[in-house]
């Protein structure tokens, strides 16, 4: 609320210069044509040939045509205050990745002033080698530009951002001629090749990751535009058209000054020559003046946009000491002219200018901008694919062509440098968690990743729904509903279920509420919720909770029964527990097994001991003839069971009774066990004759006594009134016990 109120009253108060899409067209076509162009280009073409050279321009405009689209969507969806392209990735992603990705954006911007006036000071070469042939006098280039900086500085510190868009029209005016008289010019006969080469280039060329390396800054104008997003009348009119047509201008130039390169010299002499463009030109002085002109106003550009990247992140309080945040978002006049920025920006500036050399710190400006133009593409794709319904951009692009944008970017950081581009990954990674400590109720990652997860899971479970998926013998996976009014004071069916429900699986586990629906019993059941959360993180379940309140066990049930399945398959289990010690709860449980049963689930009941599971480490299941189609889904739950960490040291042990008429199906058994792929040892399957149901509960409570657990089948006939009460109390002196009965065989094949 508090950043609202502060960027409404900036309106109010009228920090804006009521600057159109004209001023964002010049401040980025004046950056994009720059120093690049006159002094790179040209070892560009020599390098990796005419056909390189445009796979250049292409693979850099493959970044920065889906960053400019992302930026006119996101410029369209709110206001637009002073920052420029901070102020919308902060409004987008929240303050701490806004503070993160705009401390590097601030940092290429202010690497960019030292950039381009290294490049200025080398349009006066023929000076250097007049003042050497003429007066014996060697000049260091960087007093150049130094001097120019500092004139610079004073200047648009003095008269603010208006004298230097009205400077950009003079430069730009200066820039198109010098162009002009490159492309209508003709170079010496001398230097010419032989038609236009494609693919010829020099001895020992340079590789393509290197030469895209050095010229990708030539592109990175597109959002120099956004840093007088302050100063806009209508930014979201402005900065779409401005930005696009700098964007589509730009490409169109770089493409043919790569035609007229080729077709005007061989790629030894472009190698060679850095400003070759003086001997093609109609004029010759008119490319070093058309170099200090677009080195001049893409210095003027950066040294625009820079300090009010810097004042828009010192307002919003992302620099780590409160002084220099205090001192920096101070502005004079009405526009609030960001004077302490500029000058801080000047200083940075001045420590590049001593390094002097073009290529390095064009190789740096690459990575940086590399990873803002990524982080603006993520933005516009994200957004669109959370859902947010604040997200109403009045200009659309496509989230296709941002995500073709993001892992562009993503890609071509790991061509250049792999160890580069991972350690550009993780100090963005520290800065944002430096930047964000602190931040609480803020947009973040978390809810961007909230909210995609969110239409994850919607389009997935409609998908899944619209395909009517059922689970068939062949695909057959546990998906288990579980029911409880003890779900606070007891722990087994719960771990049960999160166990079966570990990786194949999943589970529900609903707490019951008995009574009526009013304000107290769900703020009662909204505190049960919080608690069943709070267990689920503890114990690492993969499990959905939640309350339900219903007059009765009965209806709860009924209600269960029809919620649809969470993970967007259909529940086919349901999960009962009853306390072994506590006949009395038998009742209910029984006649809840039975609805379930009718109504095609199938049926687990877990009978529960003291022992808690033991030691995890054996499980016994019991197969009759008359429960046979049950096999193959009992067999598989306790597979499913050792998969889990805490049941990875336990045997599965099989126990297959039959009657005296029928032969030793033993070897039948073993066999089934290796045909169906499970860790079950062929002398873990016993085959037992037993006469009637009291040899088999003879030989259960004999042999599984000391089991962790027993899982025992139930058939259908069990189900009858009075009949499934009985069932379930068998085996007495056993651990625990679950007992299960499937609505439909399962194949396990």
């Amino acid at each position: 609320m508090a950043e609202q109120q502060e960027e409404v009253g900036s309106t109010a108060r009228g920090y804006g210069l009521g600057l159109g899409a004209w001023a964002v067209f010049l401040a980025s076509i004046s950056t994009i044509l720059g120093a690049i162009l006159f002094l790179r280009f040209g070892y560009a073409v020599a390098h990796t040939g005419l056909a390189g050279a445009i796979g250049v321009i292409l693979l850099g405009h493959l970044v920065t045509i889906p960053t400019a689209l992302a930026v006119s969507e996101i410029a369209t969806n709110r206001r637009v205050a002073g920052g420029g392209a901070y102020f919308i990735i902060s409004r987008s992603f929240g303050p701490g990745i806004g503070g993160a990705i705009g401390i590097a954006l601030y940092l290429s911007q202010a690497i960019s002033i030292a950039f381009y006036l290294v490049a200025f000071a080398e349009a006066f070469a023929p000076v250097y080698a007049w003042l050497l042939d003429s007066r014996g006098l060697t000049l260091d280039p960087r007093l150049v530009s130094f001097s120019t900086a500092l004139v610079l500085m004073v200047l648009v510190t003095a008269r603010g951002a208006n004298l230097g868009v009205s400077t950009l029209k003079y430069v730009s005016a200066a820039l198109g001629l010098s162009l002009a008289a490159f492309l209508f010019g003709s170079a010496p006969e001398s230097v010419r090749p032989e038609g236009i080469p494609l693919t010829s280039v020099v001895a020992d060329a340079d590789s393509f990751a290197i030469v895209f390396a050095v010229c990708f800054p030539a592109f990175t104008g597109i959002i120099a535009g956004l840093g007088l997003s302050g100063d806009l009348r209508r930014p979201q009119q402005s900065i779409p058209r401005g930005t696009l047509a700098a964007t589509v201008v730009g490409m169109l130039i770089y493409l043919a000054a790569a035609v007229k390169l080729a077709a005007s010299a061989t790629p030894e002499v472009l190698a060679e020559d850095p400003l070759i463009m003086a001997q093609i030109a109609v004029w010759g002085p008119a490319i070093f003046i058309g170099l200090g002109a677009a080195a001049l106003s893409s210095a003027l550009g950066s040294i625009l946009v820079a300090p009010r990247t810097l004042q828009a992140l010192a307002r919003d309080g992302a620099l780590p000491a409160p002084g220099l945040n205090r001192w920096l978002q101070k502005g004079r006049g009405a526009a609030m002219e960001p004077v302490a920025a500029t000058v801080f920006s000047g200083v940075l500036a001045a420590v590049f200018l001593l390094i002097g050399e073009l290529d390095f710190i064009a190789r740096i400006l690459t990575m940086f901008f590399l990873v803002t133009y990524g982080a603006l593409c993520t933005v516009s794709f994200l957004e669109y694919f959370a859902g947010n319904p604040s997200y109403r951009p009045t200009f659309r692009s496509r989230w296709y062509v941002s995500l073709l944008g993001a892992v562009m970017c993503a890609v071509i950081m790991l061509q250049l440098s792999v160890v580069y581009a991972l350690a550009s990954f993780l100090v963005m990674g520290l800065i944002y968690l430096w930047v964000n400590r602190g931040q609480h109720g803020q947009r973040d990652l978390q809810t961007i990743f909230r909210d995609t997860l969110f239409q994850l899971t919607r389009r997935m479970q409609i998908t899944l729904q619209r395909e009517r998926f059922q689970a068939s013998g062949e695909s057959w996976r546990p998906a288990i509903i579980a029911l409880t009014r003890f779900g606070e004071q007891r722990f087994a069916q719960f771990d049960l279920l999160r166990w079966f429900c570990h990786r194949q699986g999943f589970g529900q586990f609903v707490q019951f509420i008995e009574g009526q629906f009013t304000p107290a019993s769900s703020l009662e059941a909204k505190k049960s919720v919080s608690g069943l959360i709070a267990r689920t993180a503890v114990s690492r379940a993969g499990v959905f909770v939640d309350t339900l309140i219903s007059p009765s066990y009965h209806d709860a049930l009924g209600q269960t029964l029809q919620m649809p399945g969470v993970s967007g398959l259909p529940n086919n289990c349901v999960l009962f527990e009853f306390d072994g010690r506590n006949p009395t709860e038998i009742q209910e449980v029984a006649d809840g097994a039975r609805l379930a049963e009718a109504a095609e689930f199938s049926v687990l009941v877990l009978r529960s001991a003291p022992a808690r599971f033991g030691y995890r480490s054996s499980i016994h299941v019991w197969i009759t003839e008359d429960t046979l189609d049950s096999a193959p889904m009992t067999i598989l739950l306790a597979y499913i069971l050792v998969g889990h960490p805490e049941w990875k040291r336990a045997t599965i042990s099989v126990f297959a009774c039959v009657s005296p008429t029928s032969e030793d199906r033993s070897e039948d058994f073993a066999s089934r066990m290796a045909e169906w792929r499970l860790p079950i040892a062929s002398h873990n399957v016993t085959t037992l004759v037993c006469e009637n149901e009291e040899a088999l509960e003879t030989q259960v409570v004999a042999r599984s006594r000391r089991a962790d657990l027993v899982i025992a089948p139930l058939h259908s006939s069990h189900f009858e009134v009075g009949g499934l009460e009985l069932s379930l109390l068998r085996y007495q002196g056993l651990q625990d016990t679950l007992f299960v009965n499937t609505a439909r065989p399962a194949s396990i094949v």
